[in-house]
């Protein structure tokens, strides 16, 4: 394998807007995390983007999935991305006032979370409020890492803040230093290749233009 094969890939994604943008305008960013696998032949990359969407009218873990092993859709995300975390979404949004938190504990994926925030918030700062602690329940469990990826491929990579380009200024995967030292971890399978000299910029904090469309 080569890291120019991951990249180009992954450029490839980003022209068609199928590459993980965390200053999405159609949703409010809220985490993310990153994983790497691979073997002697195969390798694959999960990034997760969970959002805010108030379209959609949930909190959104999607994954952005390549590799050159995927079992089923092409690289980027399809329709089964798509993972809705909120199961009472009707009784936490105002029905009168979009975007803003009605009151009352947060049920996520089957457990009440109650939170410290007052109704009239607005929703988006409610829900950021649910990482760190309870961020294993908005980000992917194993079964819907693997719908897409060979089951016996090893994770050899995972990373919770790293410094990610902004596509909006015209950085393609390919420009990063990140996804550069990835693919070459990916490619080599020498994890001493992520040694990265940047900042992480991850958080949601850094990207106030998501959501903003």
């Amino acid at each position: 394998m080569r890291s120019a094969e991951v990249l180009e890939q992954l450029d490839a994604a980003a022209e068609e807007f199928l590459f993980p943008d965390l200053g999405h305008g159609y949703y409010y960013a809220v985490d993310a995390r990153l994983h790497g696998y691979r073997d002697a032949g195969r390798w694959a990359l999960i990034v997760e983007t969970v959002g805010y969407s108030p379209r959609a009218g949930n909190l959104i873990d999607v994954l952005h999935v390549f590799g050159n092993c995927l079992t089923s859709g092409e690289p980027g995300y399809g329709n089964g991305d798509f993972h809705e975390r909120v199961d009472n979404w009707n009784q936490i949004e105002d029905p009168d006032e979009p975007e803003t938190y009605r009151g009352g504990p947060v049920v996520v994926r089957g457990r009440t979370i109650a939170v410290a925030a007052e109704p009239g918030e607005d929703l988006v700062n409610v829900l950021r409020q649910l990482v760190p602690r309870h961020r294993e329940l908005l980000l992917a469990d194993e079964g819907e890492l693997r719908r897409r990826i060979p089951v016996d491929l090893p994770e050899v990579l995972r990373l919770d803040q790293w410094n990610h380009p902004d596509l909006v200024s015209g950085l393609r995967p390919s420009d990063s230093e990140t996804f550069h030292q990835i693919a070459d971890v990916l490619a080599t399978g020498d994890l001493s290749r992520y040694a990265p000299s940047l900042p992480p910029n991850t958080h949601w904090s850094n990207w106030p233009e998501s959501g903003s469309l």
